[in-house]
C-alpha cells in the first residue's frame, strides 16, 4: 500500500509544481484581462472544449458566485444557435491548453467579427489562440502528472488555478466581503450562518430555567428538559450563570458525599457566554468555537433571557 500511496504523492508533487511554475510565467496581460473583465459592460463568457471545457466551466461558476457575471458555453454549441448569447458589450475567455483546437479556434473569426475582446488561455504563447486574443494568460507546463505524460493532469489543475487567480483577483478588486458571497448563496449553509439571525434559530419556550439556591436534583431535571445540555441561572431577572450537564459531572465526582445537597451557585459557572438575539448566526458559530462550547444564552438588550442557541442550529 505504501508503494501505490507514492504514486499518489507523485501526482501532487507535480501537480503543486504545475501552480508554482505558473508564477513566473504572469505577465502584465494577467492585470490587464482583469482590467477588461473588471470593466465589462456585459458578460463574462468562458468557451472550451473537452477537458479545458470542463475546467473553464468550473471557472465560469466560481465567478459568477463571486460577482463576476459570467457563464459557460461550447464553442460547438454555438454554430447551432448559442451564439446569439453574445454581444458586443461582453468579454470572452476562449480555453486550449494547445492554443490549436481547431473547434475552438473556427469560432474565434465569430468573435471578431462582433468586436468582442477575448482573452486566450493557452500553453502556447506562439499559438494561433494566443495571436487572435486581445490578451493571453500563459499557463503551460513541464510535463503532465500522469504516467504516461498525455492524459491532462498538470495542465488542467494549472488552468483552474489561473481561473482562481481571476476569481481572487477581481473580488479584491470589487472590494467582495463576506456578505456578498452570502448574496449569492442564500439557500446554502453559509447564506443561513451570514444572513440569519440568532433569534430565528434560537429555542425560546420551555427554556430550563434554575435560581441560585435550586438544588442539584431540581437542576438536572430542567438540564434534561432540552437538547441544549444546560439550565440558565436567573437572579433578579438578569442571566448570571450556567449550569451544564458537564458541571453536574464535575460536581458529582468531587462532590460525591453531599452532591445532593448542592445547590445551583455552588456548582454553576458564572458570568456565561452570551449573544444577542439580534446578532447574526455567523457571529454565535463564531464564539462558540472561540471559546469550545456548544451552547449561547441568548439575551436581549436588558440583559433578560430570551433563548438559548447551539452549535447544531448554525450548520
Amino acid at each position: 500500500m505504501n508503494n501505490i500511496n507514492q504514486y499518489a504523492v507523485k501526482c501532487f508533487q507535480d501537480e503543486a509544481q504545475a501552480i508554482l511554475d505558473l508564477i513566473p510565467q504572469l505577465t502584465d496581460d494577467f492585470s490587464r484581462s482583469i482590467d477588461l473583465i473588471y470593466n465589462c459592460r456585459g458578460r463574462f463568457i468562458i468557451t472550451g472544449v473537452g477537458k479545458s471545457g470542463h475546467i473553464g466551466a468550473k471557472i465560469a461558476a466560481t465567478l459568477a458566485s463571486t460577482g463576476t457575471p459570467s457563464f459557460f458555453v461550447n464553442p460547438l454549441d454555438a454554430y447551432h444557435g448559442d451564439l446569439g448569447m453574445f454581444t458586443s458589450d461582453d468579454v470572452v475567455m476562449a480555453i486550449s491548453y494547445s492554443g490549436n483546437t481547431d473547434e475552438l479556434l473556427r469560432f474565434i473569426p465569430l468573435l471578431l467579427e462582433r468586436r468582442i475582446p477575448i482573452i486566450g488561455m493557452s500553453g502556447n504563447p506562439n499559438s494561433l489562440l494566443a495571436q487572435y486574443s486581445n490578451y493571453h494568460l500563459n499557463i503551460s507546463v513541464n510535463h503532465e502528472a500522469c504516467p504516461l505524460n498525455l492524459a491532462p493532469t498538470s495542465s488542467t489543475t494549472a488552468t483552474l488555478a489561473m481561473g482562481d487567480a481571476i476569481a481572487c483577483a477581481l473580488m479584491r478588486v470589487r472590494h467582495f466581503k463576506t456578505s456578498d458571497f452570502a448574496q449569492f448563496h442564500p439557500g446554502g449553509s453559509l447564506g443561513k450562518r451570514l444572513l440569519s439571525k440568532v433569534k430565528d434559530y434560537m429555542v425560546s419556550t420551555n427554556l430550563p430555567i434554575v435560581s441560585l439556591e435550586s438544588k442539584v436534583s431540581d437542576t438536572i431535571i430542567e438540564i434534561s428538559k432540552t437538547k441544549q445540555g444546560i439550565a440558565v441561572a436567573i437572579h433578579d431577572n438578569k442571566v448570571v450563570g450556567v449550569v451544564t450537564d458537564g458541571d453536574v459531572r464535575r460536581a458529582m465526582q468531587d462532590k460525591k458525599d453531599i452532591f445532593f445537597s448542592l445547590t445551583v451557585k455552588e456548582i454553576m459557572s458564572w458570568n456565561p457566554k452570551t449573544i444577542t438575539e439580534t446578532a447574526k448566526l455567523s457571529e454565535a458559530e463564531d464564539l462558540m468555537r472561540k471559546h469550545n462550547i456548544h451552547s449561547l444564552i441568548v439575551i436581549d438588550e436588558n440583559n433578560q433571557l430570551s433563548g438559548i442557541i447551539d452549535a447544531f442550529s448554525c450548520l
